[in-house]
């Protein structure tokens, strides 16, 4: 059964913070909230905790999952960004934009697209992602949560409990933070291509 933690949406408790991420450190999987919709998140060498992400979400080997950073000096531990890259990117962030990026080594293979070696990363702007990730020391090994009946990802802290009290460790409720993923741009091949339209304005990378 998974534990709930009712987390204030600006200043986030402390003690409910640390206590998801001792979860987090110990394997869990947690439902968190992100500017753009909830996120099912997992340590990044958690093994098992990607498979529960992959079954959760009926996912195949060749989707992007994410790297959920704190800022730019940790995403660039884990992705390769040239300066022409960086500049559109730290134009765009913190922000609702997934990045796909070639990994660096510091990335697990099994989270690599098959193929490409490239991987998804962004930087959150919202209080209790940011204080999470703060705490962890670590990017957040993520993926929308966006189930596979449903059109629109879940927003209600309390649904989320009731579908997935079984799948997974933690639920953090703050509030809605909308049902719009994010924007995603490919800039693995340089340039940059939107792949997905969401909550971030594409046209800056059109």
């Amino acid at each position: 059964m998974a534990r709930y933690f009712d987390v204030h949406p600006v200043n986030p408790q402390r003690r409910a913070i640390d206590q998801v991420v001792a979860l987090i450190k110990a394997d869990g999987l947690v439902a968190y909230p992100t500017d753009s919709c909830y996120a099912l998140g997992s340590r990044l060498g958690n093994k098992e905790g990607l498979d529960r992400i992959r079954q959760i979400r009926h996912l195949d080997d060749k989707h992007h999952f994410t790297l959920m950073c704190r800022d730019f000096a940790q995403l660039g531990q884990f992705v390769h960004v040239d300066n022409a890259v960086f500049r559109a990117i730290k134009a765009a962030t913190p922000g609702s934009y997934t990045f796909i990026l070639p990994a660096t080594n510091e990335v697990p293979r099994r989270l690599l697209h098959p193929k490409k070696k490239t991987v998804g990363a962004r930087i959150p702007d919202h209080p209790v992602a940011q204080a999470l990730l703060a705490e962890l020391g670590e990017p957040l090994l993520s993926s929308t949560l966006l189930l596979p009946d449903q059109d629109e990802p879940l927003v209600q802290g309390w649904e989320i409990k009731e579908r997935l009290d079984h799948v997974v460790d933690a639920v953090l409720d703050s509030g809605d933070c909308g049902t719009e993923p994010t924007t995603v741009v490919d800039f693995s091949q340089g340039e940059p291509e939107v792949i997905r339209r969401g909550a971030g304005d594409p046209s800056r990378f059109e």
